[in-house]
């Protein structure tokens, strides 16, 4: 397997937030439009959006958490020559966690399955993590 597919589960968890941009822009413009929000006062104070668009603007603040790993552990993989076979399958493994996450975020918002996805993605970086020490470990 090419290490360069790495490289492609990131790219899909850069989409994933580029996404969520996006239907931040969506439900913002839709909350102005209805009169739900004043622009004016959601300038300058968050707290005025309605849920739907906060659900959205807590889950891209979530993008810049624990994805950050996955991102540095992905680069360190490729960089390390590890990102073989099993280290891609945790990475897609990982975007998908993250993509579930974000669809019951700004959907139900259900804490206990967010969490579940949650644990489930730190559970894949921890198995990513471990498979560049043991990488580097063996290589000493």
């Amino acid at each position: 397997m090419n290490s360069n597919h790495i490289l492609w589960p990131v790219l899909a968890q850069i989409l994933l937030t580029l996404i969520m941009y996006i239907v931040l822009g969506v439900r913002k413009a839709s909350a102005v439009r209805s009169g739900k929000v004043n622009r004016q006062q959601a300038a300058l104070d968050n707290r005025v959006w309605p849920e739907d668009v906060v659900k959205v603007s807590n889950n891209i603040a979530n993008q810049f958490e624990a994805p950050i790993l996955f991102y540095v552990l992905c680069l360190l993989l490729f960089n390390i020559n590890a990102a073989g076979a099993i280290a891609i399958v945790l990475a897609w493994l990982f975007v998908l966690s993250r993509y579930a996450h974000a669809y019951v975020h700004v959907g139900s918002n259900y804490v206990p399955m967010r969490l579940r996805l949650f644990l489930l993605g730190c559970l894949i970086l921890l198995a990513m993590l471990l498979l560049a020490v043991w990488t580097l470990a063996a290589g000493s």
